[in-house]
């Protein structure tokens, strides 16, 4: 049987319902369950008494562990991409003792849509994605003008499907943190300073086309440590080769983190930073949601679809006409989307702030 991880909230759950008791399948990228909170924010709106359980893959747990409006998180333990007919089927059984009145499903995916039809929740809602009829009975059209965000298209699934005046304001997903998480994050990472921290986060998980070159970012590094701060970097072990470049040109002076820490430690150390500039990456969706004073840099992806939801955060962007195009790597093969976004417009917005 395949293994479910349960929070204590979790077992209390499956033997209490309430009025509306929701199992979200939550997305696979970083940023976008971030962004997820402003659907169960909206949920939690509309009706405070529901109860909201989320089946994500097991990565993302500190982030819906940071998330108070989330009862439980379950483990998919199916890896990226794979299909896993029967695992689901059996998962799908397994999760009805849980009595769910609604299941959402965010991915567009036809096997995302397979748990809640297994687990026989009357309620499956989601867009049509890849001709899901049947596997959801509450499947929706997407309307990509009306709903140009991302955050956008998660919420409105809060809403009945012949609601289209929807509101134009979506809730800003807010993490929450403790002060034992971060001095522990510290203490593990050996992490003591009262100088002013910048985070740096120079990787994307997607693809070089989102990168900031990372001699750019050493510019911004080096400024920043003459000022007497102290600069960290954020990465995944994917990321340590330009983490890596990007210390060797303020002579190692930053602290590289990239691959040494885990989600939930680079969520409470992120909390402390004065600033962080970012590529658009899950890290970047994780500063705007610790409400960080944040620099997102775009290239070949567009703010208007998938913008830091922080009123603090400045966007920079060339906006040539190349872009977006939202390719992993440069289709022209000069990436002058961010090669020529100079180092000095960061800079600019650090001196005034």
């Amino acid at each position: 049987m395949l293994r479910i991880k349960r929070s204590n909230a979790f077992m209390s759950a499956a033997s209490s319902q309430t009025e509306q008791n929701i199992l979200v399948v939550g997305p696979s990228w970083v940023g976008d369950m971030v962004m997820a909170q402003s659907l169960f924010m909206t949920l939690q709106q509309r009706n405070r008494d529901c109860s909201i359980d989320v089946l994500a893959p097991a990565w993302s747990r500190p982030l819906l562990e940071r998330m108070p409006e989330v009862n439980a998180a379950i483990d998919m333990t199916l890896g990226h991409g794979e299909f896993g007919f029967f695992k689901r089927r059996e998962l799908g059984k397994d999760l009805r003792q849980n009595h769910y009145t609604q299941a959402i499903v965010l991915p567009n995916s036809w096997k995302s849509a397979l748990v809640p039809f297994f687990a026989n929740i009357p309620v499956r809602t989601g867009n049509i994605g890849e001709a899901r009829y049947g596997l959801l009975n509450d499947a929706r059209k997407l309307d990509k003008q009306a709903l140009p965000m991302t955050v956008q298209r998660f919420c409105a699934h809060a809403y009945p499907a012949n609601v289209t005046d929807l509101p134009s304001e979506t809730p800003i997903p807010k993490l929450q943190v403790t002060d034992k998480g971060i001095a522990d994050a510290c203490k593990n990472h050996s992490l003591y300073s009262d100088a002013r921290i910048m985070v740096l986060c120079p990787g994307a998980e997607y693809g070089a086309a989102k990168r900031w070159p990372s001699v750019y970012y050493a510019q911004v590094a080096n400024y920043w440590l003459e000022q007497g701060g102290q600069v960290w970097l954020f990465g995944s072990q994917k990321d340590q080769t330009v983490t890596a470049e990007l210390n060797a040109h303020t002579k190692d002076r930053c602290v590289d983190l990239a691959g040494r820490t885990s989600l939930a430690e680079a969520i409470d150390l992120m909390s402390m930073a004065d600033f962080v500039v970012s590529n658009d990456s899950g890290l970047m969706h994780v500063a705007a949601s610790l409400e960080r004073p944040l620099i997102a840099l775009y290239g070949s992806s567009d703010p208007g679809f998938t913008p830091p939801l922080n009123k603090q955060a400045h966007i920079l962007r060339l906006g040539l006409e190349c872009s977006p195009c939202f390719k992993r790597e440069c289709p022209l093969g000069h990436l002058d989307c961010l090669n020529n976004l100079e180092p000095s417009k960061v800079l600019e917005i650090l001196e005034a702030s």
